[in-house]
C-alpha cells in the first residue's frame, strides 16, 4: 500500500540519519584521543619507539575482537549490539590518558582498539543494509560523518590543549557527553536480527583478484594513519610548535578529510576514480615533500592537510573496485580490509621506529613514498565509480550484498576506523 511504502521510506531516512549520527560519534572519539596523544606520551613517560609500540595496540585489538562483533549483533540484535559495543568505545576514551606506564598505555590502548573494531563493524552493518535498501549509495557520506566527528573532537582537543587541561579531565568529559549522544543516536537504527540456525562469517583471507587494490589501500591509510597518529607530535618535537598549535595540526588533517569524504562523491562522478585517485596521490605527495622539508610549522600543517585532502577517497573506491572484481565480492571486500586494516596496524609503529633509530622527518619519507604510489597504482580502480555501479535499471548497485560490510568508518583503520565482514542480518 502506497501509505506503507511511505512509513518504511521515512523509517529507512530515519535509520539513515541515525546511522549516521553513529558515525559521527565514532570519529569524534578518534579525534578526541588524537589530539592528546602528545599529553598521554609526556604523562606515560614514553619516547617515541615506546609510543609507536603502543599505538600499535589498538590495532591489534580490533583485529583480535572483530569477528565477536557478528557474534554480538546474531544474538542480541543490531541495535542493541550497537548500543552496548559504542558505549564501550566511547567509555574507552578515559583509559589511554590514565596510563602511568608502557605497560598500562598497551594495555589501555589494547582495549581502547578491541571496542572500536567491534562498534566500528556493527555501525558499517547497519550502514550497508541502509543503503541496500534505499537503492542508493549513501557510504561515501557516512565515511564523511566519521571525519566530521573526528574534526569535532580533535577541534575540542585543540581547544583543550591549547588551555593546558589535564587530559585525563577533558577525557573523561568528552565520553559523558560521546556516550550520550551515541545511545540516543541509537535508538532509531535498524533493529536487525539474525536467523537463529545462522553463524556470522569470518574475515577473509584476500583473494588475488584484491591483492593489487589492496595496495592502494595500503598506501592510502598508512599515509592517513601516520597523518593522524603522529602530526601533533611532528609539529612539536620536529618543529618545537606549542602543544595547541601541535592540536592544531590533527584539526587542519581531520578538516580537510571530512570535507574531501563529504564531497568525494561528485568528484569521482564527474572525473573517475582513476583520475580522482591519482590527482589525490599528487597532491599527497605533495603533501608529504612539504612535510619533510618543512622550515616552519605552519608549513607542515599544510602539508598534512594536503595528505589528508589527497587520500581522503582511497578507501572507499578501493572496496568500490573490490566489489566489482572477481566473483565473490563480499570476499573480495573482505581482503582489502585485510590488507588496509594490516596497514592500519603497521603506520603508527613504523613511523615511531624509525622515527627511534633516525628521525621523525625520514619517517614521514617513507610516508611521501607510499603516497606517490597512489600516482603509479590508480589504474586498478578503472571501473569503481558511481558509474560503473549502476546496473540496466539506472539504479546504484551496492558494491557489497546485504548483511555484508564495506567500507570501515572513515577511514583510517588506525586508531579506529577498520573494515570487516558483519553478520548476515535480516529484519
Amino acid at each position: 500500500m502506497p501509505t506503507e511504502t511511505a512509513c518504511d521510506r521515512r523509517r529507512l531516512t530515519r535509520a539513515r540519519w541515525s546511522v549516521a549520527a553513529v558515525f559521527c560519534v565514532h570519529g569524534a572519539v578518534t579525534g578526541s584521543f588524537a589530539t592528546r596523544i602528545p599529553w598521554i606520551q609526556d604523562h606515560a613517560s614514553v619516547g617515541a619507539g615506546q609510543l609507536g609500540l603502543a599505538l600499535a595496540f589498538p590495532a591489534v585489538g580490533a583485529s583480535l575482537a572483530m569477528p565477536l562483533a557478528g557474534a554480538v549483533s546474531h544474538r542480541y540484535g543490531a541495535r542493541t549490539a550497537l548500543r552496548g559495543l559504542l558505549s564501550l568505545w566511547t567509555l574507552s576514551l578515559v583509559l589511554p590518558a590514565l596510563a602511568p606506564d608502557v605497560y598500562a598505555l598497551c594495555a589501555a590502548l589494547f582495549v581502547y582498539g578491541a571496542t572500536a573494531g567491534m562498534s566500528d563493524v556493527a555501525m558499517n552493518a547497519l550502514g550497508v543494509e541502509v543503503e541496500n535498501r534505499l537503492d542508493r549509495s549513501i557510504m561515501s557520506g557516512l565515511h564523511g560523518m566519521w571525519s566530521a566527528g573526528a574534526l569535532l573532537g580533535s577541534a575540542a582537543g585543540t581547544v583543550a590543549a591549547h588551555l593546558g587541561t589535564d587530559a585525563r579531565l577533558h577525557h573523561l568529559l568528552a565520553s559523558a557527553v560521546l556516550t550520550a549522544a551515541g545511545l540516543l543516536a541509537c535508538q532509531w537504527v535498524l533493529d536487525l536480527r539474525g536467523s537463529a540456525g545462522e553463524k556470522p562469517p569470518r574475515f577473509a583471507l584476500p583473494p588475488k583478484s584484491a591483492v593489487v587494490i589492496g595496495a592502494i589501500g595500503f598506501c592510502g591509510v598508512f599515509a592517513e594513519g601516520a597523518s593522524l597518529d603522529w602530526s601533533a607530535v611532528y609539529l612539536r618535537d620536529a618543529l618545537g610548535a606549542s602543544a595547541g598549535l601541535a592540536a592544531a595540526s590533527t584539526t587542519a588533517f581531520a578538516l580537510t578529510m571530512a570535507v574531501a569524504r563529504l564531497a568525494g562523491d561528485r568528484v569521482v562522478d564527474r572525473f573517475g576514480p582513476v583520475r580522482t585517485v591519482r590527482v589525490g596521490g599528487v597532491l599527497a605527495t605533495a603533501g608529504g615533500v612539504l612535510v619533510v622539508l618543512a622550515p616552519h610549522p605552519a608549513a607542515a600543517m599544510a602539508g598534512f592537510g594536503c595528505i589528508g585532502l589527497g587520500v581522503a577517497v582511497v578507501v572507499p573506491l578501493a572496496f568500490a573496485a573490490a566489489g566489482r572484481s572477481g566473483t565473490n565480492p563480499s570476499l573480495s571486500i573482505a581482503g582489502v580490509a585485510t590488507i588496509t586494516y594490516t596497514s592500519g596496524l603497521i603506520a603508527p609503529s613504523a613511523i615511531g621506529g624509525i622515527a627511534d633509530l633516525t628521525s621523525l622527518v625520514v619517517s614521514f619519507g617513507l610516508v611521501t613514498v607510499l603516497a606517490s604510489g597512489l600516482v603509479l597504482g590508480a589504474g586498478v580502480l578503472r571501473g569503481s565509480g558511481r558509474g560503473a555501479a549502476t546496473g540496466a535499471s539506472g539504479v546504484p548497485a551496492s558494491p557489497v550484498a546485504p548483511g555484508s560490510l564495506g567500507a570501515a568508518g572513515g577511514q583510517r583503520p588506525a586508531p579506529g576506523k577498520a573494515p570487516g565482514t558483519a553478520p548476515d542480518l535480516r529484519a
